[in-house]
């Protein structure tokens, strides 16, 4: 009989060592290749400068794609990301309106409606079992109408500070890429070496075995989406720092990326281990190809088809049995001695 114990269950099962490498191994030389294709056929994509210019958007894509793969390892999708980072943003823009001392109160009210967003995420789908792209997609439309009252459609120029803050550099390296180093150590510690981590990491992959060891699958679900949330409100405020006059439409672009990042990052969309360093790397990646693509003149415009292809890689790689196709089994002697009697 299978061991179901809590504590058996706070080492995911069946999930070893092999796909961390193989999916880490795949994005590592996936990038690298990338980055040596910039350098021949569009070295302006690789100079310091773009780079520079570049990174602050990979960081806050690794942010939002960190919240997204909480919520695919529970076997879920996040459609609210636009309506949740462009929330963030108005908030800190509007509120604020240009006054460095009522810019604290401004985060604190962007956190609290992240909090409500993804507590009545986490409820409509673990405990009311509402289907999870239903459920986050009518909570995209309430975010964006929240925006909408908050904003009238209408762009503000960010404080100073938080330009200063969001935007400045260290040492010539973003601040932004210190907060999201920041981040990702925190959620790979939180993931990799607390019990809670891993159960919640083990109830992705067998949520029957998980209730069935007494634990509280419901909320370790519901979680993943207030988590998430709290991500893409801390990705929409680096973002009105990052761009002088944010519009409130920001998050748009970053729903399928996100996505792409988790399943080149080797994520499983059913649910169970997550990777946080190769959700980071990927999201370099993908911002690189983007800057590949408009570097060798793909308009902008066919940036998404460009992110979709990218998606449709990291699945077939981590989808299709690659080895069982291009290798031919080998015959023991007793099969080749059958068929040798058919023949006869």
């Amino acid at each position: 009989m299978a061991d179901t114990t809590p504590q058996s269950l706070g080492r995911p099962t069946g999930i070893g060592s092999i796909p961390l490498a193989k999916g880490f191994a795949t994005i590592v030389v996936s990038t690298l290749a990338l980055i040596l294709l910039c350098a021949i056929f569009a070295p302006s994509a690789v100079t310091a400068g773009s780079l520079m210019g570049s990174l602050p958007f990979a960081a806050v894509l690794g942010i939002v794609g960190l919240g997204q793969m909480l919520v695919v390892q529970q076997g879920g999708f996040d459609l609210s990301v636009p309506g949740s980072v462009s929330l963030a943003v108005v908030i800190a823009t509007h509120m604020p309106n240009g006054n460095d001392a009522m810019l604290v109160q401004a985060i604190l009210v962007a956190v609290g409606f992240a909090l409500a967003a993804g507590i009545l995420n986490g409820i409509m789908i673990a405990y009311f079992r509402l289907n999870a792209i239903v459920a986050t997609i009518g909570m995209n439309a309430l975010l964006y109408s929240a925006v909408f009252a908050i904003s009238g459609g209408v762009p503000r120029i960010t404080t100073k500070l938080l330009a200063s803050i969001a935007g400045g550099q260290t040492m010539g390296i973003p601040h932004s890429v210190f907060i999201a180093a920041g981040i990702l150590a925190i959620v790979s510690f939180a993931l990799k070496k607390t019990v809670a981590g891993r159960r919640f990491e083990a109830i992705g992959a067998n949520r029957v075995a998980a209730r069935a060891a007494g634990l509280g699958v419901k909320r370790y679900q519901a979680m993943a989406y207030v988590m998430a949330q709290l991500l893409y409100c801390t990705a929409g405020v680096l973002i009105a720092g990052i761009t002088r006059e944010p519009t409130a439409f920001q998050g748009n672009s970053l729903l399928l990326p996100s996505v792409a990042v988790v399943v080149l990052a080797g994520t499983s969309l059913l649910g169970g281990r997550g990777f946080p360093i190769s959700v980071v790397i990927a999201a370099f990646f993908l911002n690189q190809l983007s800057q590949f693509a408009l570097s060798i003149g793909v308009p902008y415009s066919a940036q998404t088809i460009v992110q979709a292809l990218a998606l449709v890689f990291g699945i077939g790689v981590y989808s299709i049995d690659w080895t069982s196709r291009f290798t031919t089994k080998t015959k023991s002697p007793k099969e080749e001695e059958t068929h040798e009697t058919f023949d006869a």
